[in-house]
Order: C-alpha cells, then sequence, then structure tokens
C-alpha cells in the first residue's frame, strides 16, 4: 500500500472514533451527568 493511502485511513479512522466517542458522550448515558447552564439562570 501506499503511504498516503494508509496515512488517509489512518486519519479517517481517528475522526470516525471522535466523532463517534462525542455523540456517545453527549447522548449517551453519561448524558445524564451533564449540566445545562440555560436552566439554572432562569428569569
Amino acid at each position: 500500500m501506499e503511504p498516503a493511502t494508509v496515512l488517509s485511513i489512518a486519519i479517517a479512522v481517528i475522526l470516525v472514533i471522535i466523532t463517534g466517542f462525542a455523540i456517545y458522550t453527549a447522548f449517551g448515558p453519561p448524558a445524564a451527568q451533564l449540566d445545562d447552564p440555560f436552566e439554572d439562570h432562569e428569569d
């Protein structure tokens, strides 16, 4: 394989892993621990 192909695949895999982790953190079970700053300051 060409080094550029390996690098491109590695970057794509890392990007998919980071995106998946962000979605899991935002909408999965860890989301219950997140705090909404707008709910804390209602008028």
